[in-house]
């Protein structure tokens, strides 16, 4: 799991509508468009779980929830999948 900011301890947890307004961010904006991603309240952070394609979506999804959401501590537990074709012929019986 990436640590992606250090939690104040000062702040409450995030709220359901914090959550909810994320998991919104990540399905209607266009640059992202990602509903594979969830969004789970633990303790004092919300976790982002999911797959995504390359290191480099993950980082924009990343940095967009951070951007709206700068005091809001951020787990990520995003994964890359591979998305290339395969190498090797299906064989089917």
């Amino acid at each position: 799991m990436t640590h992606y900011r250090d939690i104040d301890i000062g702040t409450g947890p995030p709220d359901e509508y914090i959550e909810a307004e994320i998991q919104r961010l990540l399905a209607e904006d266009p640059a992202v468009a990602e509903q594979g991603i969830t969004v789970v309240r633990r303790e004092r952070a919300l976790v982002l779980d999911g797959e995504v394609e390359s290191t480099h979506r993950r980082d924009e999804i990343l940095r967009r929830v951070s951007e709206r959401f700068p005091d809001v501590p951020i787990t990520s537990d995003i994964g890359v999948i591979r998305a290339q074709a395969p190498t090797e012929i299906e064989q089917l019986p």
